[in-house]
Formats: structure tokens, C-alpha cells, sequence
């Protein structure tokens, strides 16, 4: 059985988009001693851009083994994300659940990369959900992270073996402006990053979407220029 309790041999799975938030995260993992295994995914998302940038920043922040996996979320749709046919929301979102949000989507993903964690015997899983400045998504609220931890130990044979993997959330009750503060205090290369619902196949945000609304927010308030570049 491996010893989790040694920092320097501890493993994590960490979910990586290519945006600001697991930048951080993943930089934040590393710089408490983890290593890092990151985990993508190719959804059929539009903004698939954000998959090179997840890979750079893997390699920039010292990911041991960066890792894409292939989903079809397109056949399911619902999603301005993953259906053509929605447009992307220019304005900020009002009351209930924005047009963005992708129906089960940190569900799927948090499953697979628990399969991913138990082959590596990793002691964590590491993902950027934020409940402060996001967009209302459900699946990004401590309940949901709550609820994921108690499925994650009894639905494993290493959470029967009493070593179950934890799910860790460190920027579930931060500001946007206090990520950027915190992943500047361990090197994030923000103007590598992409958050941009719709980012162009250079990588450059449209500045006018919700996603693009709250980094720039986030960077003003952090009293940090900010290095998006932009259409």
C-alpha cells in the first residue's frame, strides 16, 4: 500500500481546462508537493482551443503526465458549449441557470478522473469549481462536491480499503480577484491561459461573453493588468 502521508510521493489527478481557474489549481497542487498527473477533455466543446492551452500549461507548471480523454457531450447537446445551433450569451446572465452550463459535465468528468486516480493509486483529485464569482453552474457549489466525495468513497475499491481519494476544491470560496492574487503568488502564466467561451483558433477571448466578463472583473479587482488577449 502506498503511503500517502509522504508529500513528495503523493499523486493527483488534476482536471485541467486551459483556463484560469485550474491554472491555478494546478499550480497550487505543485507548489504543496503533489504530483501532478493532468486530465482534459475533448467534449466537442467550441472554444477547443482551451485543449492546446490545457497541454502548454500542463508542461509549463510540471505536470508529470498530461492526459486528453475523448467524450461526445455533442450527442447529448443542451449546451451553447456543445451545440452549434445555441448562440453563446453576450451579456451577463440573469436569474437561474445560464445557456453554458453542460448537463452533467463535472459529474462525467470527476468519474473518469476517479477511475484514472485509483489506476495511479492517487490519494487526490484536484478540479477548479468556484462558488463566488461563476455563472450559477450546480455542479460547481460545495453540495455537489460534498455529494461527489461520498460517492467517491464507497464507489472505489481504494475508498473500501479506507484510502480513499479526496476531492479537493481549493477555490471553491474564493473571489475571482483572490484566485488570480493566490496564482500569482506561485507563477501562473496567465496570458497563457484561455477562459473564453468562444476563443478564436488562436486563442484570443471575445471579451463580450460571461466567461470573459468575470476575468476581466477579476483582474480588476486583483489590481493586476491583465495579459487576455483579445479579438
Amino acid at each position: 500500500m502506498t503511503d500517502h502521508s509522504a508529500t513528495a510521493t503523493r499523486r493527483a489527478v488534476v482536471l485541467v481546462s486551459g483556463g484560469l481557474d485550474s491554472a491555478t489549481v494546478l499550480a497550487l497542487a505543485r507548489a504543496e508537493g503533489y504530483s501532478c498527473h493532468t486530465l482534459a477533455f475533448d467534449y466537442g466543446q467550441r472554444h477547443r482551443v482551451e485543449l492546446q492551452a490545457a497541454a502548454r500549461l500542463s508542461a509549463q507548471l510540471g505536470a508529470v503526465e498530461h492526459k486528453v480523454l475523448q467524450l461526445d457531450l455533442r450527442a447529448i447537446g443542451g449546451s451553447a458549449l456543445t451545440d452549434d445551433a445555441i448562440a453563446v450569451p453576450e451579456t451577463r446572465g440573469g436569474e437561474g441557470i445560464p445557456i453554458t452550463y453542460v448537463p452533467a459535465r463535472n459529474t462525467v468528468f470527476l468519474s473518469l478522473a476517479l477511475g484514472w486516480a485509483e489506476v495511479l493509486d492517487a490519494s487526490d483529485i484536484f478540479i477548479g469549481v468556484n462558488a463566488v464569482d461563476f455563472s450559477g453552474y450546480p455542479d460547481c457549489r460545495p453540495a455537489f462536491i460534498a455529494a461527489f466525495q461520498a460517492l467517491a468513497d464507497v464507489a472505489t475499491r481504494a475508498g473500501l480499503e479506507g484510502r480513499g481519494v479526496r476531492i479537493q476544491a481549493p477555490l471553491m470560496n474564493m473571489s475571482k480577484a483572490e484566485i488570480i492574487r493566490a496564482g500569482m503568488a506561485v507563477g501562473v502564466p496567465y496570458e497563457q491561459t484561455v477562459s473564453c467561451y468562444q476563443a478564436d483558433s488562436y486563442g484570443r477571448a471575445c471579451g463580450r461573453c460571461e466567461s470573459c466578463f468575470l476575468r476581466k472583473q477579476g483582474f480588476h479587482e486583483a489590481e493586476v493588468a491583465d495579459p487576455t488577449r483579445y479579438v
